[in-house]
């Protein structure tokens, strides 16, 4: 049978299961064209089976929405998996030597550049000095990122490279760089990147997205973070390229809504992500109410006030594009809600709520401040790996707040149950792309109190992501969605709930609560098969 010109492909997949709210124990669903047309039973894929193009068989395979990972730093990222990457690397001494050994194996890098070290949890307790780094690099310049990206260390030559940086603030002989004089090193270090080296490293970052089920990533770029170059070229990419989709967001405040058509420009949809009110706990910038339990009285560094924040706020509302900020110490979450309250007062509250803005990571908290985002609907873009890495009564954050406070951070649980619209991600390469260990951070959070369902967290990480730009009638496998989804090999599936306070009837398998896989620690994640954005195949597992 020829095709009539013009007619959308039909694809129908079955003998598998569709997590899907249309039917929760669907076996088989229609892809035409670019959309999902149908999801059913088994015995109803039967009468589809010779009107379709072609008929997948799942063997036993769970489809899935794609997910979409509402943090990423493409370049940076891409960067990390074909550069040097010491995330993990369990001491110091370990970190010098594959320092040394990437110097030597590339010998044409005007500036090196690496990533994701953490000396927190290094036995030496302290970052590498200078000294060691000019050894190491035979005294070649070197850009070095803390695990956050908040901070770096650099060598004598990368210092030597930018004019009057050990004037600016930030600058401390002996310890990383912060602030200004980071900002200073990090835009000369990318200057040295080539566009075929950001090409490449975008399109490696872009490849393992879609090889992890990801059927869609928010750029977070800014004029402190990237440049203009850097995410323009990153849409054109996505736009020439089959794989993930990109959402650009450009972190550039407003004063007027006559500025935003700069960020309509560059394809932004939005003046938002890492426009930051502060830093990060583990370089000491976040900005708090209470100075940090380890640094002698420092209470971290703020940007924005609340009067900068307000007026982003208004200028973005009126000009219809949506704001966002990083905020992560309570004293920036503060200035943000107290903002954004404010905007609302100039521009009206109904219209700041339709907006839609959001804040990146929001880990500090209070209930005051939770009832503040629910009141003026601001989404909180969450990173809950931060908590597998960095939670607990031994690790970081109870290094710089102690254990009290520490256990306060990221507040999944009273955040939903407030009505926080809530949409997870990486920050990668600050947490490397893991959406399966992302939702599985989330349900087994290191605070009890704070954990939520599997099925919270996997939608938080699916549709959370496409409402956080939105689109209300994606990531999620109903009739007239788009077709970006996923397919998986994975063992039982279950209805996981934090603990016995959740109630019981949504495991019974009578509730026809559909399953997801077992994310119980120590478990094996689900394996990727098949990427789908779009209806176009986007990634396929060798030897699938």
């Amino acid at each position: 049978m020829s095709e009539r010109p013009g007619k959308p492909r039909t694809v129908l997949l079955r003998n598998g299961t569709v997590y899907s709210p249309a039917d929760p124990f669907a076996t088989a669903m229609i892809v035409e064209g670019d959309s999902v047309a149908w999801v059913g039973s088994e015995g109803a894929a039967d009468s589809f089976a010779d009107g379709v193009d072609e008929v997948a068989d799942l063997d036993g395979a769970l489809v899935t929405p794609a997910f979409t990972d509402a943090h990423v730093h493409t370049t940076a990222t891409g960067l990390a998996l074909t550069g040097l990457d010491l995330t993990g690397v369990p001491t110091l001494a370990e970190a010098l030597g594959r320092i040394r050994a990437h110097a030597a194996a590339r010998p044409a890098d005007r500036v090196l550049l690496g990533h994701g070290w953490d000396a927190s949890a290094w036995p030496e307790g302290r970052p590498p000095s200078l000294r060691e780094l000019d050894e190491a690099t035979g005294g070649r310049p070197l850009y070095l990122t803390r695990a956050d990206v908040h901070s770096a260390v650099v060598t004598t030559a990368l210092l030597d490279l930018v004019p009057r940086v050990r004037e600016l603030p930030g600058h401390t002989p002996g310890a990383p760089l912060t602030g200004a004089a980071h900002h200073a090193v990090r835009a000369a270090a990318y200057a040295s990147v080539t566009p075929a080296q950001r090409t490449e490293a975008q399109r490696a970052a872009l490849a393992r997205a879609a090889s992890l089920g990801i059927g869609s990533v928010h750029e977070c770029a800014g004029p402190e973070i990237s440049s203009e170059d850097d995410l323009t070229g990153l849409l054109a990419l996505a736009g020439e390229t089959p794989g993930p989709r990109v959402t650009g967001y450009w972190a550039q405040a407003l004063t007027s809504a006559d500025e935003a058509g700069r960020i309509r420009e560059l394809g932004a949809v939005g003046a938002a992500g890492d426009l930051f009110v502060d830093g990060s706990l583990g370089s000491h910038t976040a900005s708090l109410h209470e100075p940090y339990a380890d640094a002698g009285g420092v209470t971290g560094t703020g940007h924005l006030d609340a009067a900068a924040i307000a007026a982003h706020v208004a200028a973005c509302t009126e000009a219809g594009i949506q704001a966002g900020f990083h905020a992560i110490g309570d004293a920036a979450l503060t200035a943000v809600v107290e903002g954004v309250r404010a905007a609302a007062d100039k521009v009206g509250l109904a219209r700041v709520r339709a907006a839609r803005h959001r804040i990146e990571h929001a880990e500090m908290l209070t209930p005051e401040l939770i009832a503040g985002f629910a009141e003026l609907a601001l989404t909180a873009s969450v990173q809950p790996a931060f908590d597998a890495a960095w939670g607990g009564d031994d690790a970081m954050y109870a290094q710089r707040l102690g254990r009290e406070r520490a256990r306060t951070l990221n507040p999944y649980a009273a955040m939903l149950r407030a009505g926080v619209p809530l949409a997870l991600g990486s920050d990668s390469p600050v947490t490397p792309l893991d959406p399966w260990g992302t939702v599985r951070a989330a349900a087994f959070h290191r605070t009890p109190g704070h954990r939520v369902s599997v099925r919270a967290a996997f939608t938080a990480h699916t549709r959370g992501g496409w409402r956080a730009v939105g689109r209300d009638d994606a990531g999620v496998l109903v009739p007239g969605a788009p077709a970006d989804y996923a397919v998986w090999a994975t063992g039982d599936l279950v209805v996981q709930v934090p603990d016995a306070r959740v109630a019981d009837w949504s495991t019974d398998p009578r509730s026809g609560t559909p399953g997801l896989p077992d994310l119980t620690p120590g478990t094996a994640l689900p394996v990727c098969l098949r990427t789908v954005v779009a209806g176009r195949t986007v990634h396929t597992r060798p030897n699938e």
